[in-house]
């Protein structure tokens, strides 16, 4: 297997320190528009097979022909998603396997864009899945933590837990601190703007897809592993857009646990028009203001020595056990920024993204995972991927038993 990863931020250190401890790959590219930073992600590795490169996720035909010139296998896309497409459509073009951990943006319904989805996350990807099964390859998308790991959670409950499921929720919080930063969030500002000011989707199995206002749906969920009760709310995700087409169930939503000073910040963000895209001319240059916003936050991969806490991703199950009877689980993972620091030296938002596309290219290189097309992480087995990421990489993964709802048949 050769591995060509783009982007040497916090998501792309940790994918290659990790898959560094490992030997089912023959090269690993690690390519990024900077090229200092990725020599500065290679060095750390210390480890002769990744070699650093320069390329601009914009120009499709760079991307393909660095692809072409190392022999990719299996390109790994882990910049933002705005520039999902052009990664995705070079590794086509390239004939090599893709992976992500974000997939394709979407687009507001131009009429009623809190009722209902306009064009969804990964539909762009989804349109081509014809070509991908033609030529034999494999787009493997949203295959980070969130989405990945908790949709592999999902499969799992569906194979081994639950005869009927109601709802697939997805529960993200966190207990981490940064020190010395009134507001420094832990993953990429521009992505966390897309995910959490876009209208929020969710599925039904009567209704299908539809939108609701930006964090609504507020709830209050208990996380394990002394988090505690954290308020969560709607947010668009891939989750909600992936699951659905693989797991039967009644519901799929996803909600995240920001804050109400996060959930402010962000709304002054969008009174504001910081959230936007689209340049605007500054004295002459064309600049983005979202662009601004993130220049002006510090980088989330040089926050870990200032972070304490613990990150939890994971899957609340509701339905019907194997026995008939009504259940609810919680199956999450839980990274400490202590031990990710001390045993990577990368923060545990990053690092839990990262290690699950490199555990997902281990089992496609072994064969255990083995498919073509254009697939979510809930398409292919979970018993693979589970044990892999217990005995090979060390990782815990629960399965909390949760009391039922009053209201449960």
């Amino acid at each position: 297997m050769r591995v060509l990863m783009l982007g040497a931020g916090g998501v792309g250190e940790s994918a290659a320190l990790i898959a560094a401890r490992r030997d089912f790959f023959e090269q690993w590219v690690v390519a990024d528009y900077d090229l200092a930073r990725a020599q500065r992600v290679v060095e750390r590795t210390a480890d002769p097979r990744f070699v650093a490169a320069q390329v601009d996720a914009n120009d499709f035909t760079e991307l393909a022909a660095l692809a072409t010139k190392h022999a990719t296998t299996h390109m790994l896309n882990v910049v933002d998603p705005r520039f999902v497409m052009n990664t995705f459509e070079a590794a086509r073009v390239a004939g090599c396997d893709y992976l992500d951990t974000a997939m394709s943006l979407s687009a507001r319904h131009p009429e009623r864009p809190y009722e209902l989805p306009g064009v969804k996350l990964g539909d762009l990807q989804f349109a081509e899945a014809e070509d991908w099964e033609r030529n034999g390859r494999l787009a493997l998308i949203g295959i980070g933590v969130e989405p990945g790991m908790v949709d592999v959670f999902a499969r799992y409950a569906h194979d081994n837990l639950f005869s009927e499921i109601d709802e697939l929720g997805v529960r993200d919080a966190s207990d981490m601190v940064v020190a010395g930063y009134d507001f420094a969030p832990s993953f990429s500002i521009w992505t966390v703007i897309e995910e959490c000011l876009n209208p929020p989707i969710v599925w039904e199995a009567e209704r299908g897809w539809y939108t609701t206002e930006p964090f609504s749906g507020a709830e209050v969920f208990d996380f394990p592993e002394g988090i505690g009760p954290v308020e969560v709310v709607n947010v668009e995700h891939e989750e909600v857009v992936l699951m659905p087409r693989w797991i039967p169930c009644q519901k799929v939503t996803f909600k995240f646990g920001l804050g109400d000073e996060f959930i402010e910040v962000l709304k002054t963000l969008n009174k504001l028009g910081l959230d936007r895209t689209e340049p605007v001319n500054v004295r002459g240059h064309r600049i983005s203001p979202r662009d601004v916003v993130a220049a002006c936050l510090p980088d989330p991969a040089t926050l870990g020595d200032r972070i304490t806490g613990k990150t939890c991703a994971g899957l609340y199950v509701t339905g019907k056990g194997k026995d008939g009877a009504s259940r609810a689980v919680y199956m999450y993972h839980v990274a400490d920024n202590a031990w990710t620091m001390a045993e990577y030296g990368t923060q545990a938002v990053v690092w839990q993204t990262g290690m699950n596309p490199v555990v997902a290219l281990e089992l496609l290189a072994t064969g255990a995972w083995s498919r073509v097309g254009v697939l979510g992480p809930e398409a292919l087995p979970a018993e693979p991927y589970l044990d892999l990421l217990r005995d090979g990489y060390g990782q815990q993964w629960h399965i909390e038993e949760r009391p039922i709802s009053p209201d449960a048949s």
